[in-house]
């Protein structure tokens, strides 16, 4: 035959020959057709740019398993194929595949019996199948009868494991027949069956050049052509080329340039054509049924196939039953559709076989994987704190928001609890409400009292005019432990502090002063004394003005610079989000605090000096005690407020505010109203004029 009358070569059926003969053929520029090359490296057209096949790639094949595998949640498969070098590749393609997109390849063994078979290497190899804990297995390869035999003589060792076979063996039921023990009820992928009504009468699409073609290169090259042969028609299956009119009468060259340039014309036709054919192939749509055909950007075919389910017959026979397919050119979730109600299964209770490594990591936890090993076997470890898994086979945990939390399955993430400290929901809140009312109910009482008897001796004694005031704060102070109770925000953040820091430092002021008061009326009473002129109402007075007003500008200067603000807590405690205040400036806090601290020690220190002056109505001794016991408080409260967090440490506070606002009314004033109430006779002015007693009004 002329080489200039060879149009193309036909062949082969394996991809092993095919693969070089294609190298060789594409040198020198020749078309190649098989009818059974199914390797994926044929598909790359910048090497085998002249090669075409009428099967698609093995690729297709994989991506379908894969789907199966993925369906049914298979990730535990073994491989099995015959001894040749095509399915040899046609393994390493699929377990590349299959591993990259997390399957777990449990075992590949190769069957072919030859005159150098040995024995203990099949049974071996057996062994490794029966001993597996993969239940699906996935035949590779050509349909080959020393597989088959295989599986024939080991049928028990197949015994409740699933086989996947691909088209090739498909086509071969008749044989697969006689050994089908260990076929039964596998799934086989199938090409699906073209059935064309009237083909002969099929109608032909006529696609136009003048459509299709809009290169003004491609264009010129068609016109010398035309004018080099005048006849330009070439029919293909399905496809009519026809002739361009030509307009563009700049693209068109000489004659004499045309015969001059005809080498290099026909070569550049040569490949425009190529490029031509093949774009038009990449958008044909052919109609066959209810199918419409495409071909992919490699020239292959996207074809629907289908899934099958081999059962086996009473008389040897098979039973082929559909029961899914696999559309290619679907979107992605949906190219795949199985009915698993239609498979019949080989195990108990026809339920679905259950092919893994290690068993579904509930969610809740997280697979933990295990070193060196397959990816597929893993352990499942519960989810960190604070983190959660919604979904099975979680390979991380996800981390809850800050305003969030695990439930207890840690399945979800939850709100945290919010807590502060409640006149609904804490106990301790009623105590104190119920301590409240008692010490209100008794200030009202004294306050009565005093009033009623606002003229007597004892009372006006050590002025009487900062007893009523040292009264009032206290009750204040009873009161502001309201700011200290319900949720926290910004503006009873500002108040609380800064309010019961004003009332503690004019309660303080006003013991303070009645404590100098007492100090210098016995320092004045000595013969020649100088401190008569301070002994004065107005002294006292100003004694509670000037250390009140101290206290008074720092906390302006607190609540101008940094004032405090409300604050989430969402990591001190798991599973709950403290709501309190921060102190803003900590420098303006711990000042405040010191301050009264040090108005509490000075008036401790000079009561406890004079609390052996001489007289029945000496309050020094009442005071000392009194101090005694707000700076007990105060000095015991200090760690626990400083250790605690939270509405516990709020609960701290209201009880050291109550604690010592009651310790100064009770040993201030209940000695007062005893000698009002039950010892009238003491409450008299001449009475405290027989003991020599100094009075101040």
């Amino acid at each position: 035959m002329k080489r200039n009358k060879v149009a193309g070569f036909i062949g082969d059926h394996y991809s092993s020959t095919t693969i070089p003969i294609a190298q060789l053929l594409g040198v020198y520029g020749y078309s190649q057709i098989s009818y059974g090359a199914t390797d994926y490296s044929l598909s790359n057209k910048h090497l085998y740019p002249h090669f075409f096949r009428m099967h698609n790639s093995d690729l297709i094949y994989h991506k379908i398993i894969f789907q199966i595998l993925k369906y049914f949640g298979w990730t535990w498969v073994g491989i099995l194929a015959s001894n040749d070098i095509e399915a040899e590749t046609e393994t390493q393609a699929v377990i590349k595949y299959l591993t990259s997109n997390g399957i777990c390849v449990a075992f590949s063994v190769k069957f072919g019996f030859t005159l150098h078979s040995n024995r203990d290497e099949e049974l071996r190899k057996i062994n490794i199948i029966q001993t597996s804990s993969a239940q699906i297995i996935i035949l590779c390869g050509s349909f080959n009868i020393d597989v088959l035999k295989v599986l024939f003589y080991s049928a028990n060792v197949f015994y409740g494991k699933t086989l996947i076979l691909t088209p090739s063996w498909a086509s071969n039921t008749y044989q697969t027949g006689h050994y089908f023990e260990a076929l039964n009820s596998s799934l086989v992928i199938d090409l699906y069956s073209l059935m064309v009504p009237q083909y002969d009468r099929m109608n032909q699409e006529t696609i136009s050049i003048n459509m299709l073609i809009k290169n003004p290169f491609l264009t010129a090259m068609l016109y010398a052509l035309h004018q080099m042969d005048s006849y330009l028609k070439r029919k293909f299956k399905g496809i009519d080329i026809k002739t361009y009119n030509y307009k563009n009468k700049w693209l068109v060259p000489t004659k004499s340039g045309a015969r001059k340039n005809s080498l290099i014309v026909l070569m550049l036709w040569l490949i425009s054509v190529y490029m031509l054919l093949f774009s038009y192939i990449k958008n044909i749509v052919i109609r066959a049924g209810n199918l419409n055909l495409t071909f992919d950007e490699n020239g292959e075919i996207s074809y629907t196939y289908i899934i099958d389910n081999w059962i086996r017959l009473p008389n040897w026979r098979i039973n082929v039953k559909r029961v899914g397919n696999y559309t290619e050119t679907s979107p992605e979730g949906k190219k795949v559709f199985i009915n698993p109600k239609q498979i019949t299964w080989k195990t108990k209770n026809q339920l679905v076989p259950k092919s893994q490594c290690s068993d579904n990591c509930l969610p809740g936890y997280r697979k933990m994987q295990k070193s060196g090993v397959h990816t597929c076997c893993y352990e499942c470890s519960h989810c960190p704190e604070g983190e959660i898994s919604n979904i099975s086979d979680s390979e991380n945990c996800i981390k809850c928001r800050d305003i969030e939390w695990p439930n207890e399955n840690k399945t979800q993430c939850i709100p945290k609890l919010v807590e502060f400290l409640s006149y609904t929901n804490d106990i301790i809140v009623a105590v104190f409400l119920c301590v409240f009312v008692f010490l209100f109910l008794i200030i009202i009482v004294i306050l009565v009292i005093f009033y009623i008897f606002r003229n007597t001796a004892i009372v006006k004694a050590n002025n009487k005019n900062l007893s009523f005031i040292l009264l009032v704060f206290i009750m204040l102070s009873f009161l502001c432990v309201f700011l200290f109770i319900g949720h926290p925000v910004d503006v009873t953040c500002m108040l609380r502090q800064s309010t019961f820091a004003i009332i503690f430092s004019v309660e303080i002021s006003c013991v303070l002063g009645k404590t100098v008061m007492i100090y210098m009326a016995f320092k004045a009473s000595k013969p020649g004394s100088t401190w008569g002129k301070w002994v004065s109402a107005k002294a006292a007075n100003c004694v509670v003005l000037i250390l009140s007003t101290v206290q008074i500008i720092l906390n302006i200067t607190w609540l101008t610079v940094s004032p405090p603000f409300q604050e989430l807590d969402a990591y001190s405690y798991q599973g709950k989000i403290i709501i309190q205040c921060n102190e803003g400036s900590v420098i303006f806090f711990y000042s405040v605090l010191g301050y009264m601290g040090f108005l509490a020690a000075v008036s401790f220190i000079i009561a406890f000096l004079a609390r052996k002056l001489p007289d029945i109505f000496n309050e020094a001794k009442y005071i000392t005690f009194s101090m005694l016991v707000f700076c007990s408080v105060w000095i015991a409260v200090i760690p626990a407020y400083l250790s605690t967090k939270g509405k516990y440490m709020v609960a701290v506070e209201i009880f050291a505010i109550l604690t010592s606002s009651a310790g100064l009314l009770f040993c201030l004033y209940l000695p007062k109203c005893y000698i009002i109430l039950l010892k009238p006779e003491m409450n008299k002015k001449t009475y405290l004029l027989a003991s020599n007693w100094k009075f101040n009004y």
